[in-house]
């Protein structure tokens, strides 16, 4: 799908990844196209599995969760039932908002909200309770520079 896309379709991307709410009309205002050829753009790319879902974006820090802790994680089990139960411990944490497998030195990279160091102290209990690695570190969020939930078109 991705050589099918045009330079309309891609303004359509930047405009929704900015801001989902707007109408098909508003999109198709800014893109400078009918309103039936913009939603038959969007429901391709939607049925396409180009648009993937369509979210609200909610300030961490509003809702209790203001602090970000980078978690770093060494194994020594890479077995595909080690890794399926990792994959399912993380889906039941909802402060892990982000997991990563990694090449070189770490195995895994994890993003992870919390309201503060002990939450994040329950956090790493509860998680090394219900799985075993070899190493586990975080680092923790100082300032956000740059946050984005937008890919680069």
């Amino acid at each position: 799908m991705i050589n099918q896309i045009d330079e309309i379709d891609r303004n359509i991307l930047r405009i929704v990844q900015n801001d989902a709410s707007l109408s098909v009309d508003e999109i198709s205002a800014k893109v400078h196209l009918s309103r039936n050829a913009c939603w038959r753009r969007i429901k391709a790319m939607e049925q396409a599995g180009v648009i993937t879902g369509r979210v609200a974006l909610v300030d961490p820090a509003k809702v209790g969760a203001p602090l970000t802790a980078m978690v770093l994680i060494r194994t020594n089990a890479h077995d595909p039932t080690w890794i399926a139960k990792f994959q399912a411990v993380l889906q039941s944490f909802p402060e892990v908002v982000g997991a990563f497998r990694m090449t070189g030195d770490l195995d895994y990279v994890l993003r992870v909200r919390v309201a503060d160091v002990p939450a994040y102290d329950d956090f790493y209990k509860r998680l090394t309770s219900r799985i075993s690695v070899s190493d586990i570190s975080a680092s923790f969020v100082m300032e956000e520079i740059k946050d984005t939930t937008a890919v680069p078109l």
